[in-house]
């Protein structure tokens, strides 16, 4: 599993969310998030940016390329 969906299992996991519950929030099925997370099917930019802005982390955080959750701390 690649550092975003890591990440993304990671974050929802430590917010006490379901896989539904982001579903929802990012207006796509159930099943089509499960894949997201399970890198069986390319995350869409716009639900990148949806996710870093939910979770309130950086995209760099997200996407493997720093550690630092939040930009400039």
């Amino acid at each position: 599993m690649g550092t975003l969906h890591k990440r993304m299992r990671e974050l929802r996991e430590d917010n006490d969310l379901t896989q539904k519950q982001i579903a929802d929030m990012l207006g796509v099925a159930h099943t089509t998030y499960s894949q997201y997370e399970l890198d069986k099917r390319p995350l869409p930019i716009d639900y990148l940016i949806a996710l870093c802005k939910y979770y309130k982390v950086s995209s760099d955080y997200m996407l493997g390329l720093s550690d630092k959750k939040h930009p400039g701390k």
